[in-house]
């Protein structure tokens, strides 16, 4: 547990020194609990996510970093590898090929490259992932444009 709490606050502490650094990321960590993280990405441009905030939960265990974080989009987000209903991320990384390597800002990072590179052969959205293994990449940018506008992008008026 210490050894997990002290990776975490260490990478608390580049957080705050590097907030600029990637405007894409904004990682905040729960005051009361160095476990739990919100994250804040921005949609890839040239993708249908583009213009997009997206929310993430991160899980950290007492077995950090010997063991990846649990993350959650709490956005809405149509896309092959993201459960609709649960937010539950399908990432390689999440799971068999952790490595204590991987910091919450590499695995944003690594979030937003799945979403401008989705994997429609392993979806946990299987809607989306049709879609796309069917060729109908107009039909799935579309759906993934309305739902970025209707729950990524701030409301006008």
């Amino acid at each position: 547990m210490q050894a997990s709490k002290a990776r975490l606050f260490k990478e608390y502490h580049e957080v705050q020194r590097e907030k600029t650094a990637d405007p894409d990321i904004q990682l905040v960590c729960d005051e009361s609990n160095i476990f739990k993280w919100t994250a804040f990405v921005k949609g890839p441009s040239e993708t249908p996510y583009e213009g997009g905030v997206f929310q993430l939960s991160f899980s950290v265990s007492d077995q950090y970093p010997l063991q990846p974080p649990q993350v959650r989009f709490l956005t809405k987000i149509f896309h092959p590898n993201v459960h609709f209903k649960t937010g539950e991320i399908c990432l390689d990384i999440l799971k068999n090929a952790w490595s204590p390597a991987w910091t919450l800002q590499s695995v944003c990072r690594a979030i937003i490259a799945l979403m401008a590179h989705p994997e429609p052969d392993s979806p946990l959205n299987c809607d989306s992932g049709n879609l796309l293994r069917s060729g109908d990449v107009r039909g799935y940018q579309s759906m993934a444009r309305m739902y970025t506008r209707l729950a990524a992008m701030p409301k006008k008026g």
